[in-house]
């Protein structure tokens, strides 16, 4: 499990998107390194299983949770990713009190 410490963000243009993907966000350690990339796809392109590779978490979900994401990753603290099951899995990192705010 990775600790995400820094994101980054880039959105693809054109109706194809880029390499079947409409956007993507790149998640990284507090060393600076890559721990994963969470891929966004519209309805009707290819949508990829998820899979890691050299450490690397490559997470596919849909375009309607791109808002979702960025904004828990904006908002929340800690954020963790790892995978198991043959999936991506993206959280906080623990337990938080119901209506504390943020």
């Amino acid at each position: 499990m990775a600790a995400v410490s820094y994101y980054h963000v880039l959105i693809y243009g054109s109706e194809q998107g880029y390499q079947t993907n409409r956007a993507q966000i790149a998640l990284y350690t507090s060393a600076g390194k890559t721990c994963a990339f969470v891929r966004f796809n519209d309805p009707g392109m290819a949508f990829e299983n998820d899979y890691e590779s050299d450490g690397i978490i490559r997470m596919h979900l849909p375009s309607s949770m791109f808002h979702s994401t960025l904004d828990m990753l904006r908002n929340e603290k800690p954020i963790n990713v790892y995978f198991a099951q043959g999936r991506g899995f993206l959280g906080t990192g623990s337990i938080e009190a119901v209506g504390e705010g943020e």
